[in-house]
């Protein structure tokens, strides 16, 4: 379930001091319409520059994955926005980034942005895996699975961003993605596949986002037995997600990973 979202302004005035200390008075805010996972998700302008700010509840059943963020910024600063900030007082969490200029990149058929997501896929993949405490794939998919030994299909040492929401990726003079939060150790191809469900959901067939897939090397090392386990699992998860009462965000992402999970299943028989 999404986090209720909370504005910048009724955070406790010690925790916007604490903000403010490091990026000086606020004179205006903006936020983003999409992405609920933190209860404070606020861009700052101030007379020095733009920030971006997220916080949550110390007691948050999430709050780990700010120390996530945090933890990780140093070793993703070629693909991410860099953190300025991280302070914890008056029962708040909060994390003080850069505001990356640009535009959210476009996932529809056809867009030229297609390219360059999954160039910076790639470059993801690329980059040395950080001796940090991370989510591991086959943790996050065990509950998903019907057969235990299809999570083999999923270990690994890469780096993984694992949520490719559009709303993550930004186009600007580079690209790069906000929200670590989810960062994953996993098989390298594992980026790939998270990617075409967020494809599919664009307006992609299955086929189409899979074509767009597979211009990313790594995706070449999975299997279909993998690929098959994969769209099983997130078909399975994101049912789960969205419960009795799926709200239309969620409504659609599952429709997305059930289409590919019944495209995987149709290209089985078929074979």
């Amino acid at each position: 379930m999404a986090t209720i979202r909370v504005p910048y302004e009724h955070l406790p005035p010690a925790a916007r001091a604490a903000i403010e200390a490091t990026t000086g008075p606020v004179l205006s805010t903006e936020s983003p319409d999409e992405g609920f996972n933190s209860a404070v998700a606020a861009k700052l302008h101030t007379a020095t520059g733009t920030y971006f700010a997220k916080a949550l509840p110390v007691d948050h059943r999430w709050v780990w994955t700010q120390q996530r963020e945090a933890d990780i910024a140093h070793y993703v600063r070629s693909v991410a926005p860099a953190l300025i900030g991280h302070t914890v007082t008056s029962g708040w969490n909060i994390l003080i980034f850069e505001a990356l200029p640009g535009r959210r990149a476009d996932y529809q058929p056809g867009s030229a942005d297609l390219p360059n997501v999954a160039d910076l896929i790639r470059r993801i993949g690329d980059l040395p895996t950080p001796q940090i405490e991370l989510r591991d794939a086959t943790q996050r998919l065990a509950a998903y699975v019907t057969c235990e030994d299809d999570l083999r299909h999923f270990a690994g040492d890469t780096l993984l961003h694992t949520d490719w929401n559009h709303s993550n990726v930004i186009i600007g003079d580079d690209i790069r993605i906000v929200d670590w939060a989810w960062a994953t150790r996993g098989a390298p191809w594992l980026d790939a596949a998270y990617w075409t469900i967020w494809l599919i959901a664009a307006g992609h067939t299955p086929e189409s986002a899979e074509h767009n897939a597979a211009t990313i090397p790594a995706w070449q090392s999975a299997s279909i037995a993998g690929l098959n386990a994969f769209a099983a699992a997130n078909a399975r998860l994101w049912t789960e997600n969205g419960g009795a009462c799926p709200d239309q965000w969620t409504t659609h992402i599952t429709a997305a990973a059930q289409d590919w999970y019944e495209f995987r299943m149709r290209q089985a028989t078929e074979a």
